[in-house]
């Protein structure tokens, strides 16, 4: 069985401009920066939106469910202690040029298939929460 993800990661920085995005999983809700000229979503942060160049942008939460783009089953135990893990880029449902690459867990990697429908989880570590996505369960029919 692979495991969700490493045992030991590398958090990441926080400052003014993304700490909300590493922070905003305390509530269980994904948030990225929305431009409030165009509506369009910002990430990674940024001061001004790439697209209107509006500087009017403000966090906001989304769904936290993504489509599954492309992944791969990392073997390489690059840190020391750290197990497999499946790396994905995800592409969220509100707007698909907003991607993360994260990890894929509560999943066997021989069922993970590109397109499949994720949803975000988070990994607490300190003052982060890591976003983390698994697959959404299918319901019977």
């Amino acid at each position: 069985m692979i495991a969700d993800g490493p045992s030991i990661r590398l958090l990441p920085r926080l400052d003014l401009d993304n700490e909300f995005f590493w922070t905003s999983g305390a509530d269980g809700r994904l948030r990225f920066l929305r431009c409030r000229a165009c509506e369009s979503l910002v990430h990674p942060p940024a001061p001004r939106c790439p697209y209107c160049l509006a500087g009017y942008l403000s966090p906001e939460p989304v769904s936290g469910r993504g489509i599954l783009e492309s992944f791969t089953v990392n073997y390489q135990q690059w840190i020391p202690g750290s197990e497999r893990y499946i790396v994905g880029l995800v592409s969220m449902i509100e707007q698909s040029d907003v991607r993360l690459t994260t990890n894929i867990v509560g999943a066997d990697p021989k069922d993970v298939e590109i397109g499949m429908e994720v949803e975000v989880v988070f990994e607490h570590q300190d003052d982060v929460y890591l976003p983390l996505f698994r697959p959404v369960e299918r319901s019977a029919k």
